[in-house]
């Protein structure tokens, strides 16, 4: 649920547009100077299906488990720019017909927890956090927190917070199962662990607001993301405490990632990787398709215009206001570059020859225009 706003870089010099299938051409690499840190290319996962029973214990005892492939480690939630985390951190997902299963192992010298109940602020110990944007737009999103109790706090965004949502927390992800295995002992500050495993079933259902619900085919794309929250913490009275600087106030969190956010902010979904669905026995490479490529355009309006509104007080009216070309290559087809705006508002479509026309507004909100 924490939010941190930064549209600063983060020493990026080189835009890795290439890496991610776009023109790097002069021109791009001007147009998207000083926001390269929220265009680094997303993880993506391909989930394997799966119709073995599984215990949520947090043992992963089951073959299913010993097939599936672990996420690369976690790395600082910005990205490059910052040193590798102190402890390892790695996922890996199912699914079956009803159901994703996930399973994180945390690497833990020292093992603790002190939120006791359903939705306590469970980021105020070590936790480990889910973040699903099924639908890829950035708005109606879900978020799971867990921490070495099997303590959950999960909330509903009906939009980020950077564009006023307002989390709701009453929200439960209804049929939940969850289970931590603990290797080592907790909150036992005298003695070394080693690491703690969160296993957790979510309900395909129980992640949709509304109507109708589509389980996921072959190929389908949802967003997705992983948190680990570390506090820097020292023994006192047999108990862990929260470090503390010269004026006593608790030392900031460490906040250690699947697919880097490129911000201090879990809370933009944009910037979350992706969760590829398969029934194939053996999974194919993930592949970024067309269309996530042809977003990145929308969101430099997007990134931008908030630019502008915050120096100006007002949104642009124009691309060129925003030095941004109308028209754009992606995948080798041209695209054209729309902007739409008044000083309070703004919505901006890309469209193609024989291609989905795409839009954004100024909530960030993306849609795929129907015709």
């Amino acid at each position: 649920m924490h939010q941190f706003f930064n549209f600063t870089t983060t020493g990026l010099l080189t835009l890795l547009l290439s890496g991610a299938g776009l023109s790097a051409s002069a021109q791009d690499k001007q147009a998207f100077q000083g926001l390269e840190h929220l265009f680094t290319p997303p993880k993506g996962y391909v989930v394997p299906h799966t119709t073995q029973a599984l215990t949520m214990d947090g043992n992963l005892r089951e073959s299913a488990w010993q097939q599936a492939p672990w996420t690369t480690d976690f790395v600082d939630i910005e990205g490059a720019a910052k040193p590798l985390p102190t402890y390892q951190t790695r996922v890996k997902m199912l699914w079956n017909d009803s159901t994703l299963f996930i399973a994180a192992t945390l690497q833990e010298p020292h093992i603790w927890a002190y939120q006791t109940h359903h939705d306590d602020i469970i980021y105020k110990d070590n936790d480990f956090e889910v973040f699903i944007d099924p639908d890829d737009n950035t708005h109606q999103y879900f978020e799971v927190e867990v921490n070495a109790l099997n303590k959950i706090f999960d909330l509903f965004l009906p939009k980020p917070y950077r564009n006023h949502g307002d989390a709701l927390i009453s929200w439960d992800v209804a049929g939940l199962r969850s289970g931590i295995s603990i290797d080592g002992t907790l909150n036992q500050p005298k003695d070394k662990d080693r690491s703690w495993t969160v296993e957790m079933a979510i309900p395909l259902k129980a992640v949709r607001i509304g109507f109708p619900f589509n389980a996921p085919t072959e190929g389908t794309l949802w967003r997705i993301n992983f948190s680990r929250v570390e506090w820097d913490t020292r023994a006192a009275n047999g108990k862990y405490v929260k470090q503390q600087d010269a004026a006593g106030k608790d030392l900031p969190e460490h906040n250690w990632v699947w697919s880097p956010q490129g911000v201090i902010n879990m809370h933009y979904p944009e910037r979350w990787g992706y969760l590829q669905f398969t029934r194939q026995a053996k999974a194919p490479a993930f592949e970024l398709p067309t269309a996530e490529l042809r977003r990145r355009y929308l969101w430099l309006v997007y990134y931008r215009q908030q630019q502008y509104r915050e120096k100006n007080g007002r949104y642009a009216a124009s691309l060129a206001e925003l030095n941004i070309a109308p028209q754009v290559e992606v995948a080798g087809k041209s695209n054209q570059l729309v902007l739409l705006a008044t000083p309070e508002q703004f919505t901006a479509t890309l469209t193609a020859a024989g291609t989905a026309t795409l839009r954004i507004n100024d909530e960030g909100l993306v849609e795929t225009v129907k015709r």
